[in-house]
């Protein structure tokens, strides 16, 4: 872009906010989009730095990646510190796979071994291959094929006593193996198909997931340390014994491992002769056989989360939190660094305007979460240590991890957050075509701006929506990636294939940043619950469409939405004429509480550390995100049981459903009754 071309920019985005923004500082958001305050190169060194060695949680290399955002902080003039927890990992100490193809056949012995491409000097660092959390033991039995392993994936399918083989790319692995568990399965390996994550030639020739890649991760089904659920992992705590974690019932019941399309094509010929090109293999069981072996060690491990601060000048006690993770499977250049990139370029930023004269009106804490890939557990004791001051206090949690991918925008949030992304959006130029804005590029996109729910357990935003009810955005471009959680995840692949030019790691600091600096700054928190009343509507019609029968009435959910909308016009105009500090500091408190309303304190029925009855995970899929999921798990119960009490209490999980959102509208209306 030329020069007066991005004065006009510059220009253009001044008069915007001088009309709209009720922010006294427009001119110092206008500045931090400026080309003068991006940085490509300190973005790529960055990356650089912290991808130069594997850094699985509790590493040596990841306590090395963790000093250096700290040093980053620092040179930043944040004011910063180390919180540590000691916390449940599990690493490999043995695996094996072993497939006798027929009786008559000679076992074939399988390396589990990723080829090493290039010349990276720290690719031998690399973990073994393996599942977080995966159950020590060993499974035997005739190969069944399951396909995605979600629940319909294994109708019909005769799984008893079998070792289940599924591949990714639909749901969450651990939800995979509980449901392979389900069907009687005594293991579970889980494969790379080369339909999702390949193509004619892999990397480092393209982006496409080499033959031999794995894609590794956890198969724990809760969040934070498995041994202190609900409070955090501080010296001395309580915690639960082995026993009683896996009585728990988050923790895997039958073995697992991640193996390769390689070894996953080998398999598959046992059952089908050569693997055919189409949607569907046969399902087996057998004739192959399949035995697994996996033992793991559990260990309290220190994890380091980085927490860097900028006091407000007005309030000092409204948070706006910033977050990713560092912890990687393997040198994690997509997933997470390309985020914490993000946020050290975001650090940088602020620093520029605060030597500029700015000052936030409220603090802005950014936070580096560590062992997030295990169970999000940096960020998860984290909220659970400070829940009561974060249900207090914090303005909104802005989550960035997987940042860049690839081209495309894409942004989930909690609904009253929609219209300020879309503004931020309309103010940054599109990264890969600067004729345009990412807005106008988002709108033209296959997804049209739609922005996605934060009701799955992906990243770092679930402990403080779903479990605290604190307004919360996820932000990225690209998507799903082929070498995902690979040891093929390294700088070479980003600076070949995610962002060569690094562009994408600055506009994402330029939108996000952007948020942040309206939450922090505007004098009214430009929250819009009118959008949070529609999403709603439309997730109530869905149900209503479903036709349960039964006796179910939805109308007291459809009642309650109503009076959400109500009371959420009613605020916007208050918003508008709102003189005096006292009442605008009442006003901007209803904003920010009326998302805390929507939890519950018993929570999700057997879930109960899930509190949010709108937003959480499906009860098969902890990556698949739920609008009113108590409704949805007792409805998935009705079905099964078909008795008058469970559809009872499909009525019961409504009507707390729509007793929470009518608290959530007399916060907004702000009167006792």
């Amino acid at each position: 872009m030329s020069k007066s071309k991005a004065l006009a920019f510059i220009i253009a985005a001044l008069a915007y906010y001088s009309l709209f923004s009720s922010s006294p500082k427009p001119h110092y958001h206008a500045l931090f989009l400026s080309s003068s305050f991006s940085d490509n190169a300190s973005v790529a060194l960055h990356l650089r730095t912290l991808t130069r060695r594997p850094h699985v949680a509790g590493s040596a290399a990841n306590a090395e990646a963790a000093a250096y955002v700290r040093s980053s902080f620092s040179s930043f003039a944040l004011k910063s510190h180390v919180v540590t927890y000691h916390v449940s990992l599990t690493y490999p100490l043995h695996r094996s796979l072993v497939l006798t193809p027929s009786e008559s056949a000679k076992p074939i012995t399988f390396a589990l071994e990723q080829e090493q491409i290039g010349d990276n000097p720290y690719a031998n660092e690399v973990t073994p291959t393996f599942h977080g959390y995966a159950k020590s033991g060993n499974a035997s039995g005739p190969v069944v094929y399951a396909n995605y392993g979600r629940v319909e994936d294994f109708v019909g399918v005769n799984a008893s006593g079998a070792v289940v083989i599924a591949r990714y790319g639909k749901i969450f692995r651990g939800d995979i193996v509980k449901n392979a568990y389900r069907a009687g399965a005594v293991g579970v390996v889980i494969y790379t198909d080369k339909r999702d994550y390949g193509g004619d030639e892999c990397f480092p020739a393209s982006k496409w997931m080499p033959p031999s890649g794995v894609q590794v991760g956890t198969v724990y089904n809760g969040l934070g340390d498995p041994t202190t659920p609900g409070w955090a992992s501080v010296d001395g705590c309580e915690r639960l014994s082995d026993e009683a974690v896996e009585l728990a019932g988050d923790s895997p019941q039958i073995p697992s491992l991640p193996i390769s399309a390689a070894d996953a094509e080998v398999i598959l010929k046992t059952m089908v002769g050569d693997v055919a090109d189409g949607d569907v293999y046969p399902a087996g069981p057998g004739p192959g056989m399949l035995n697994l072996s996996y033992i793991g060690e559990t260990v309290i491990a220190e994890i380091e989360n980085v927490i860097g601060v900028i006091e407000g000048e007005e309030e000092p006690d409204r948070y706006v939190i910033l977050g990713n993770h560092r912890d990687a499977w393997t040198f994690g250049a997509v997933d997470p660094n390309s985020g914490t990139a993000v946020l050290l370029e975001i650090a940088q930023r602020l620093d520029k305007l605060r030597k500029r004269g700015w000052k936030p009106r409220r603090t802005i804490v950014l936070c580096n979460w560590d062992a997030e890939e295990y169970a999000l557990i940096g960020s998860t004791e984290w909220v659970e240590e400070n829940r009561e001051m974060l249900a207090s206090r914090a303005v909104a949690y802005l989550n960035v991890d997987c940042a860049v991918s690839g081209p495309g925008f894409h942004a989930s949030a909690t609904p009253q957050l929609d219209e300020l992304i879309k503004q931020a959006a309309k103010e940054v130029l599109d990264p890969d075509n600067t004729t345009q804005t990412i807005y106008e590029s988002w709108i033209g996109s296959n997804n049209s701006g739609v922005i996605g729910r934060l009701g799955g357990g992906g990243s770092d935003y679930a402990s403080f929506v779903q479990h605290v009810g604190v307004p919360a955005v996820n932000m990225l471009f690209g998507g799903g990636y082929p070498v995902y959680h690979s040891m093929y995840d390294d700088f070479t692949w980003m600076e070949n294939f995610g962002d060569p030019m690094f562009q994408r790691h600055v506009a994402m600091a330029s939108v996000l940043g952007l948020v942040a600096l309206r939450l922090a700054d505007e004098q009214v928190l430009p929250f819009n619950y009118v959008s949070y009343a529609s999403e709603l509507k439309k997730s109530a019609e869905d149900l209503e469409k479903e036709q349960l029968g039964h006796g179910i009435d939805v109308s007291p959910l459809i009642k309650s939405i109503q009076d959400l909308y109500t009371a959420a016009q009613g605020i916007n105009i208050e918003k508008e004429g709102i003189k005096g500090a006292l009442r605008m500091r009442e006003v901007n408190d209803r904003l920010m509480m009326a998302e805390r309303a929507l939890t519950d304190r018993d929570g999700l029925s057997e879930r109960s550390w899930y509190k949010h009855l709108v937003y959480g995970p499906s009860k098969y899929d902890d990556y698949g995100s739920k609008s009113f999921p108590g409704v949805d798990d007792a409805i998935d119960n009705a079905k099964r049981l078909k008795t008058k009490e469970s559809w009872g209490h499909v009525q019961h999980q409504i009507w707390r459903v729509s007793r929470a959102i009518r608290h959530a509208s007399l916060v907004l209306k702000g009167e006792l009754r």
